[in-house]
C-alpha cells in the first residue's frame, strides 16, 4: 500500500517527528510511504520519505500575505498546483493529513484535489487551525467563536499573525473548503480536541482519537554528565522542553517561578533561541533545540520534574518522553495534556497558577516521591497498530 502524508516539517518538531515515526513502523510493515513537508531542513536518515511542496521563497511569499492579509492556508497556489500533478502521478492509496498550515501549501487547491481523487483520506489533526477563522490556539483565550462563525480574534497577533482581522471570511472559506470529501476520517490525539471538532463544521466526518505516541527504543533512562557538566549536581532541576518558547508555551510563567523559587532549584529550558539564551537570569539554564533524541533522553532523566507550562496543548509528546526517561510531569490543566497524567501519573494545576506551582515544587525535592515509573503503552508500536488497524485496513 502507498501512503502520502502531508506535513508542514518533516523529521522535527513534535508533528514531523510524529511522521516520520509512523513512515518507519509502516515500511516495517511493507508499506511504501512518502512524506511531502513544505519548510526546513529534514535529517539525512528521512531523505528517502521525502518530497518538497514549493521553496523557501513560496513560504516567504505566503508568509506576507499571511501578515498582510491573514491569508494563511490561501498563498502558495501555483506550488500546490505542481504538487498535486505529482501526487496524480504518485498515486496513493491513502493520503494522511497532518499540518496544512504554516504557510507552504493552498488549501483550497489541496481539497479541490480530494473531494474528487477517490482516495481514503486521513487528517490528523494537532491543534485548532482547521475550524477556526485565525488561529491554531483559540483554547489559549478560551474562545468558543469558532462554534457558529469567528470574527474578531481575540488572538489575531498571535501565529499566524496578521495586521487585519478576516477571522470571519476565513472560518466560512475553510468551512466550505474543508466540507463535503468523501471517505475522510479525522484523527485527534486527545479526547479533548475530539470533543471540540465535535461541536465544530468538521463533525461531519467520523473522528477516532488516537494518542500520541514516542518511541521508546529512543527515549528511555539514559544516565549522563549533564548535571555535572552544567553545575547542577546540588540542585533541584525542573525541565521545559518546546520547539520554540513565547508566551503561548508559558516562557513567562517559568521565568516567574524561578523569582519565587530558593537557590536549590534550577530550571532547564530547551529549545530557546540564542537571543533568549543571553537574556536568562542566572537561575535559569538555556539550550537550544536539538533534533538528537539521546541528547534530549539524558536531559529529561537528569530532570528531578518535568513542568509543562503551556497555556495551548493537544496531547503533548514531551509529557510522555519525560514520563518514558523516569521522569514525572507538572502540567497546566490545558487540551489534552491532563489526559496523561490521568493514564500514567503526575499532577495538573490550573493554568497560570504559579503560586500553586511553586507550593507543590518547593514539597518535591526528588524525583522518586509519588511517583511510579510504568511501562509505557502507548509507544509508537501501539499506535501503528492503532492507526493500521482503524484507520488504513478500511481500505481494503
Amino acid at each position: 500500500m502507498k501512503v502520502l502524508m502531508i506535513n508542514v516539517v518533516c523529521g522535527i518538531r513534535s508533528t514531523g517527528r510524529i511522521c516520520t515515526d509512523l513512515a518507519i513502523a509502516l515500511e516495517l510493515q511493507g508499506h511504501e510511504v512518502k512524506i511531502a513537508y513544505g519548510r526546513e531542513n529534514v535529517p539525512e536518515q528521512f531523505q528517502k520519505y521525502v518530497v518538497r511542496i514549493g521553496s523557501d521563497l513560496d513560504v516567504k511569499f505566503h508568509g506576507v500575505k499571511a501578515r498582510l492579509l491573514d491569508g494563511a492556508g490561501f498563498g502558495s497556489r501555483s506550488a500546490t498546483v505542481k504538487f498535486i500533478k505529482w501526487v496524480k502521478e504518485y498515486n496513493p492509496d491513502v493520503i494522511h493529513l497532518h499540518n496544512i498550515h504554516g504557510y507552504y501549501i493552498n488549501v483550497e487547491v489541496l481539497f479541490d484535489y480530494l473531494k474528487t481523487c477517490g482516495k481514503r483520506i486521513i487528517w490528523t489533526l494537532h491543534d485548532c487551525w482547521a475550524f477556526t477563522g485565525h488561529t491554531a490556539y483559540c483554547d489559549a483565550a478560551n474562545c468558543k467563536r469558532w462554534v457558529k462563525g469567528c470574527h474578531n480574534c481575540p488572538l489575531l497577533k498571535e501565529y499566524p499573525a496578521s495586521l487585519v482581522d478576516r477571522s470571519k471570511q476565513n472560518w466560512k472559506k475553510k468551512r466550505d473548503v474543508f466540507s463535503g470529501v468523501s471517505n475522510m476520517t479525522i484523527i485527534t490525539p486527545s479526547k479533548w480536541l475530539s470533543t471540540w471538532v465535535k461541536h465544530s463544521f468538521l463533525q461531519e466526518y467520523p473522528i477516532k482519537v488516537i494518542n500520541n505516541g514516542i518511541d521508546t527504543s529512543q527515549f528511555y533512562p539514559i544516565e549522563s554528565d549533564f548535571r555535572k557538566n552544567n553545575g547542577l549536581e546540588d540542585k533541584i532541576v525542573l525541565l521545559g522542553v518546546a520547539t520554540s518558547w513565547n508566551e503561548m508555551k508559558g516562557y513567562s510563567d517559568y521565568l516567574k517561578l524561578v523569582e519565587i523559587l530558593g537557590d536549590k532549584y534550577r530550571v532547564v529550558l530547551v529549545g530557546l533561541t540564542e537571543e533568549q539564551i543571553v537574556k536568562l537570569p542566572n537561575n535559569v539554564l538555556g539550550i537550544e533545540r536539538t533534533t538528537n533524541a539521546q541528547e534530549l533522553a539524558e536531559i529529561y532523566t537528569a530532570a528531578d520534574l518535568f513542568l509543562n507550562l503551556s497555556y495551548c496543548e493537544n496531547y503533548p509528546t514531551v509529557n510522555i518522553e519525560s514520563m518514558a526517561c523516569g521522569t514525572p510531569v507538572l502540567t497546566y490543566k490545558t487540551g489534552g495534556s491532563p489526559e496523561i497524567i490521568e493514564k500514567y501519573g503526575g499532577w495538573v494545576v490550573e493554568r497560570g497558577n504559579i503560586v500553586a506551582v511553586s507550593e507543590f515544587v518547593s514539597k518535591k525535592d526528588t524525583k522518586t516521591i509519588d511517583f511510579q515509573f510504568v511501562p509505557l503503552e502507548n509507544d509508537i508500536h501501539k499506535v501503528i497498530k492503532d492507526y493500521l488497524q482503524q484507520i488504513l485496513e478500511e481500505t481494503k
